[in-house]
């Protein structure tokens, strides 16, 4: 399993990828979606909307199963990846492909920076599994 030094990593599961200033992403970890399998459906209606940390901000399908997806940070979600919207690209095995790349889910703008002191870096991220 693939946990990259540069991102920080929710109990959760999730990860975010701070970009430059205040501008991050967000998806889920290599163990997340190896353990959803296939995926099939991601759902994000929050776009333009301030979430606070641990806020539900879409769900991700698998064909098993159906999973909440949790903000790691306050922020306003600014963009969900078009690749993986029903609307535009619909394709959500690129999570299952490119966890830490073009699988990413939202783009946010964060409001409070340095929540991120509060997630596990790689290390601690592959000790707690």
């Amino acid at each position: 399993m693939n946990f990259p030094n540069d991102l920080k990593y929710s109990e959760d599961h999730e990860w975010i990828r701070v970009e430059e200033g205040n501008i991050a992403y967000i998806g889920i970890t290599d163990f997340a979606q190896g353990e959803l399998g296939e995926l099939v459906y991601v759902e994000v209606d929050t776009v333009d909307e301030e979430l606070s940390q641990g806020d539900i901000f879409g769900t991700i399908e698998a064909v098993k199963t159906t999973s909440d997806l949790f903000i790691p940070v306050d922020g306003k979600i600014l963009e969900f990846n078009p690749d993986l919207n029903e609307d535009e690209g619909d394709n959500p095995g690129l999570i299952n492909e490119e966890p830490y790349g073009k699988g990413w889910i939202i783009k946010i703008e964060m409001s409070d920076p340095s929540q991120l002191d509060s997630l596990m870096d790689a290390e601690a991220y592959e000790a707690s599994l």
